[in-house]
């Protein structure tokens, strides 16, 4: 048990060593250069050293990894597997800019534990689980329902030194998919301890043209933002290559002109990320989507 301890402090020690060796980098860096991570979701297949090799590669500067039931670690192998690869990611110095859990339970024991090892790690932001309606209750009687749970997990969050964010997800049972419900369910709550991550692909996909006006009401509350791509074939949204569907490059002009710091995560989620036998392809597809995402930033930033 000792050994085993000794060996995680000693990881947490050499990535500590990293964060903040690359915080001084980031001190040198204009202010406008938002850090770009890649969610990869497509990717269990991978070992640690295998992923972070090729997200490093491809020039990001880290991951938003799925650390949730069926993603590259399971809640209850957080402690022993975590700071493997927090580990193998520092080494290519890479991070997990966003973690991406099942948490949405300030109450569930594992929301300490894995809340606990991620904050030691130094990771500084997990996505939260979805929350969902029930549409034959009445909605705004449910929002007064989760807003305790979300005051008491913000208040975890600030007592470990992690935030959380929200995504708004489109569909027609999502908390946050309209996002006037997320911005009632946030009131009151600080982004430090829970923030928004804005989805631009499911905004536009919500929101029509009024997508900007969501947007200003929600930028106050904004702590990452989500870039991927959809075009409707019939009555249903589907995900295309960054580019080919219904968002607007104009979105990331908006973004700097609010003087946005916060990280990018691009989502490539039109090839099957169940298939192993896809990898490749799905290493092509968000190299491709990358190019686009930074030929849509505007200079002074990355």
């Amino acid at each position: 048990m000792n050994k085993q301890f000794t060996r995680r402090e000693a990881i947490a020690a050499g990535v500590a060593a990293v964060a903040a060796s690359k915080m001084t980098l980031a001190k040198e860096k204009p202010q406008s250069v938002n850090p770009i991570c890649v969610f990869t979701k497509p990717f269990n297949s991978l070992s640690f050293d295998e992923l972070a090799d090729r997200v490093a590669e491809l020039g990001f500067d880290g991951i938003e990894a799925p650390i949730r039931k069926g993603g590259h670690i399971e809640p209850r192998q957080v402690a022993d597997e975590l700071p493997k690869l927090v580990e193998a990611l520092a080494k290519r110095n890479l991070e997990i800019t966003v973690l991406t859990s099942d948490i949405n339970d300030p109450n569930d024991p594992m929301t300490a534990k894995v809340l606990k090892v991620a904050a030691g790690l130094g990771i500084q932001r997990y996505r939260m689980k979805y929350y969902t309606y029930d549409l034959k209750r009445p909605v705004i009687a449910q929002i007064n329902e989760w807003r305790p749970a979300f005051r008491d997990l913000a208040a975890m969050n600030k007592e470990f030194g992690i935030k959380a964010v929200y995504q708004n997800h489109a569909g027609n049972k999502q908390l946050g998919a309209a996002l006037w419900d997320l911005r009632e369910v946030l009131e009151g709550i600080s982004p430090e301890e829970i923030g928004v991550a804005y989805d631009i692909r499911h905004a536009s996909v919500e929101g029509g043209m009024s997508w900007p006006i969501t947007f200003n009401m929600i930028r106050p509350h904004l702590d990452t933002v989500y870039v991927k791509d959809a075009h409707w074939v019939g009555k249903k949204p589907t995900n295309v290559p960054l580019g080919e569907g219904i968002v607007d490059p104009r979105f990331f002009k908006m973004l700097a002109q609010s003087g946005f710091e916060g990280p990018i995560s691009l989502h490539e989620e039109y090839l099957d990320h169940r298939k192993p036998e896809l990898v490749s392809e799905h290493f092509a597809a968000i190299k491709r989507d990358f190019k686009t995402l930074k030929e849509w930033i505007p200079p002074l930033q990355k």
